[in-house]
Formats: C-alpha cells, sequence, structure tokens
C-alpha cells in the first residue's frame, strides 16, 4: 500500500455495447479497494487507432484517488477488464477490437518502466484520443518529462473525435 496517489486511466471499447461498458466500468473504477473515483470525462466517438479495420471506439478518462501502488492498480485494472470479457492473449492482436481496454496513464507524477508497467503511458502524448477527455478533467496534470495535458492536446489533430450526448 502506498500515499494515495491521484491516477489516470484511459477506457476504451469498439465491441458490443461500447457507451454502456464504459459507463459501467467507470462505476466500476470507483470500486477497486482503496480507491475512489475523482471524476470521469464525457464519451467519445474515435476513429480506430493502429488498425483502421475496425469500428470505431468509444474512449474516455477516469481520474481516481487510490491508495494501491501502481503495480496493484494495474493489476485491479486488468482484472476488471476481465470481468468485461476483455481476453488480451498473447498480445499478438495489439490495437485490435476490444470489449474493454483499460490503460494506466498517469500515477501522480511517477515515471515508472518496469516490465508490463510504463507510466507515463509511452504514446500518451500522441494520443488524441486520450488527450481530449483528459484535456476535459485534468488539463494541467502534467506529463512527466514532457509538459502538461494541455500543451500535448494542443500538439495533436483531433482525428475525428466526437463527444457522444
Amino acid at each position: 500500500m502506498s500515499d494515495a496517489q491521484v491516477a489516470y486511466v484511459g477506457l476504451g471499447s469498439n465491441v458490443g455495447d461500447s457507451v454502456q461498458t464504459l459507463r459501467a466500468a467507470i462505476d466500476a473504477l470507483g470500486d477497486l479497494p482503496e480507491t475512489r473515483l475523482l471524476r470521469a470525462s464525457k464519451l467519445y466517438r474515435t476513429p480506430a487507432w493502429g488498425r483502421r479495420d475496425q469500428p470505431d471506439f468509444v474512449n474516455a478518462v477516469a481520474a481516481l484517488d487510490t491508495r494501491l501502488d501502481a503495480r496493484a492498480l494495474l493489476d485491479a485494472l486488468l482484472t476488471l477488464e476481465r470481468s468485461f470479457g476483455r481476453d488480451r492473449g498473447d498480445g499478438s492482436e495489439r490495437w485490435g477490437p476490444r470489449t474493454l481496454d483499460l490503460d494506466l496513464l498517469l500515477y501522480g507524477e511517477t515515471t515508472i518502466d518496469q516490465p508490463g508497467l510504463h507510466v507515463p503511458h509511452p504514446h500518451l502524448h500522441e494520443r488524441a484520443f486520450v488527450l481530449v477527455p483528459l484535456t476535459e478533467i485534468a488539463p494541467e496534470a502534467v506529463i512527466p518529462g514532457r509538459g502538461t495535458i494541455r500543451a500535448a492536446r494542443a500538439a495533436v489533430a483531433d482525428e475525428g473525435i466526437q463527444a457522444l450526448p
């Protein structure tokens, strides 16, 4: 267990009822042990990234106050993904369709580089589908070594991202 940290989690889905899945997943994040949901962004429809031969995604970002250390939080996120039917398999389907994807984007202002755990998320500063919802809820949060979320967001194109009602 560690001191409380604010962690940001990216959520995405493009299989099944993605809107309902993300709403339920956001609620479930607040039920993680030693963790409280602080706020969540709107939901956004975003074009597929990486592999474009798949349906659009629905994405969001949630801010958590957690006493879990980063590894324990990541493990809890992976367990939550599995409870929503996500099978990461052998990793060969990178950027492919998924029922639920949960990414640990930031953990306070900590930098972590361990097998299977990289914080900040290595591509956070390049991905509008994460930066748009993250800017909505935490524009002044800092990406260690890169600057604020607001500055990173200003450097990437919208890529057809649309807020959902």
